[in-house]
């Protein structure tokens, strides 16, 4: 049995290559109401133009064929032509039938349906390839019946020898047709490849709002649980010693006021970043880093909770972003021990290592504040993300001796 390179039976092959033949490679045509007027209205023009010549009038009775055999020729060539968007292919061999039966003396009956069908498979065939194939047969056979005519059917012998007309009219024509057919191709893919790209360009523009939204929320969560945690318990500590020490209830009010100020700061600062376009709006302040912690820790020692703040390593510039996520994982934990653990002391310690960062917040346990039931688990989920976007890691939970700890683990070296 004779095999193939790639070692398949040689049937097999063909049968692949027919296969091939049957399966469209193109979209299907879908031709509208309008499209449906037109070629009915051609097909009607085909067909009495091609009637008027098959019945013969005073100038045209040189033929002898059986006028309703060329009849039937017409209604086979002509009719077909009123489905040629939908079913090109099909039409074009109907045609190509008919024009086969025609007689070669009488070949303008069939031939300018033929010429429509040819047009019609290499314009909307879904088949191309055999669309291609077929219209190299039409153009063949279209140049075969013209020689079968060697002289004009009136004794006029014209310019250009009657076999060569056909295939001087259905080259160029099909070609210029594929070229067509191939250029709306083209510009059909670059519209999808258009849209495709707009809708990729919609979808990351919807997720970069949906992460800016998420990042301000953060900060906002931070921002305001912290420091109003912080009010709220200079504000009742200070409405409890008021009769009695009304000196440290100033202290506590004054407290409280600085807190406030404390907030809008940074309630500014985090809402100037949804109006940055405006040339009116002031210069924003720096993020808060590292080098807050001090401030941050002395506001809760004012709060009256004891904290202890210790920095080992190398102290040296890291990124804003780390900073940030540092000294959020820091506010965060404080805020807990103020909501959860009131009368608790807590400790901080921040650690410069050769290739990480390491945040640990613990404290000793205490009673749980009024507001820790307001509390809804977002403030670890907010670290969590902010850790997530430098490869860090958190890990939380109670301490075996009592009291609860926040550490926080963040590479250096993708920072």
């Amino acid at each position: 049995m004779t095999t193939t390179r790639a070692g398949e039976p040689l049937p097999e092959r063909v049968r692949a290559r027919l296969c091939a033949l049957a399966e469209p490679n193109g979209p299907t045509p879908t031709p509208t109401v309008r499209n449906r007027l037109f070629d009915a209205a051609l097909t009607l023009v085909v067909l009495v133009s091609s009637l008027d010549y098959a019945t013969g009038d005073l100038d045209e009775q040189w033929h002898t064929h059986s006028t309703t055999a060329l009849v039937c020729l017409v209604l086979l060539a002509s009719v077909p032509l009123a489905w040629r968007r939908r079913y090109p292919l099909a039409v074009l061999w109907i045609v190509l039938a008919a024009n086969a039966l025609t007689p070669g003396d009488v070949t303008r009956l069939t031939f300018y349906a033929c010429v429509i069908a040819a047009y019609s498979a290499a314009a909307y065939s879904p088949y191309r390839t055999a669309a291609t194939a077929t219209l190299a047969l039409a153009v063949l056979l279209t140049f075969t019946i013209g020689k079968s005519v060697p002289h004009s059917p009136f004794g006029v012998e014209p310019t250009v020898p009657t076999q060569y007309v056909p295939l001087m009219i259905s080259a160029p024509l099909v070609v210029a047709t594929v070229g067509l057919r191939t250029w709306k191709v083209r510009a059909a893919e670059s519209r999808i490849r258009l849209v495709e790209v707009e809708r990729r360009q919609a979808e990351a523009l919807r997720s970069a709002v949906a992460h800016e939204r998420a990042r301000i929320a953060r900060e906002l969560h931070d921002v305001v649980t912290h420091n109003v945690s912080v009010m709220v318990i200079q504000a009742g500590a200070a409405r409890k010693i008021m009769d009695s020490s009304p000196e440290l209830a100033r202290e506590a009010l004054l407290a409280v006021e600085a807190g406030g100020r404390t907030a809008m700061g940074e309630l500014r600062q985090v809402m100037g970043l949804l109006t940055m376009d405006d040339p009116d709006e002031p210069e924003l302040s720096p993020q808060p880093g590292l080098e807050g912690l001090g401030a941050l820790v002395d506001g809760l020692r004012g709060a009256g909770t004891p904290v202890e703040l210790t920095v080992s390593g190398t102290v040296r510039p890291l990124p804003g972003g780390v900073e940030l996520t540092a000294y959020r994982v820091v506010q965060e934990a404080l805020t807990n021990t103020l909501k959860h653990a009131a009368g608790s002391k807590a400790s901080v310690r921040v650690e410069y290592g050769a290739d990480e960062l390491r945040v640990e917040v613990t404290d000793s346990g205490g009673t749980r504040g009024p507001g820790a039931t307001t509390g809804n688990g977002r403030g670890l989920i907010g670290l969590r993300e902010r850790l997530a976007v430098h490869d860090g890691i958190l890990s939380n939970g109670p301490r075996p001796l009592g009291g609860y700890r926040i550490r926080a683990l963040i590479p250096l070296e993708t920072a």
